[in-house]
């Protein structure tokens, strides 16, 4: 079948759409949900408010529209780097070790931006929306078990389905207190390793621990 080659006038509103979506996630990792405006999107982005408002009725469809294409390329991204064929060739302290290494890095990064997406999904009314969300995230999350579940065999917790469940969400909890909470956390954060290295140890020995995963062979 013959690839479909756009009009010229189709490509570059395709191309203004994508600069625009861009330019909106950068505005909101670096001002925040409040500090996130029409006018300093489409600045940032090189357009109009104009041209803005012909592509999204308002901010918030705009964020929405945002928000639902990160997570979706995200998830799409781990599909396709990391697939259960790959997973069975890693011994499963190292793929624990390469999903903790990711989630850090990617929290640390994207502070910002998650902080913001985080604020403005919890604060929407649009159950929609939220629902979307919700769906994507649960996909993500049940993709990543799926991939250490090949691993099944090395578990010794009784139940290794629902204590990986349960071990990705501590691992996702502990990244968001640390790096998205807008509290105050001075009090306790001087116990907790500052360098990437030695926190990674130290969320990798607590997720096999809780697994049973026998420290002699991992």
């Amino acid at each position: 079948m013959a690839r479909k080659t756009l009009h010229p006038q189709q490509a570059r509103s395709r191309e203004s759409t994508r600069k625009l979506l861009k330019a909106a996630a950068e505005v909101l990792g670096q001002r925040g949900v409040d500090g996130t405006t029409i006018p300093r999107i489409a600045r940032h982005a090189g357009l109009t408010p104009g041209a803005v408002y012909r592509r999204f009725a308002d901010k918030d469809a705009l964020i929405e529209t945002v928000i639902i294409g990160i997570l979706e390329r995200s998830n799409e991204h781990l599909r396709t780097t990391l697939t259960p064929a790959m997973a069975r060739q890693i011994p499963l302290p190292v793929l624990v070790e390469q999903v903790i290494d990711s989630m850090l890095v990617g929290y640390r990064t994207n502070a910002g931006l998650l902080r913001a997406l985080r604020q403005f999904a919890q604060s929407s009314k649009k159950s929609r929306f939220v629902a979307r969300i919700r769906r994507t995230e649960t996909s993500t999350l049940r993709y990543i078990v799926d991939l250490l579940l090949v691993h099944r065999k090395r578990i010794g917790h009784p139940n290794p389905e629902t204590a990986l469940f349960l071990a990705v969400m501590m691992l996702s909890g502990v990244m968001t207190e640390l790096f998205l909470a807008n509290r105050d956390a001075r009090s306790w954060r001087g116990l907790i390793p500052k360098d990437h290295k030695t926190l990674k140890i130290e969320l990798k020995r607590m997720f096999l621990n809780y697994l049973g995963v026998e420290s002699n062979r991992s």
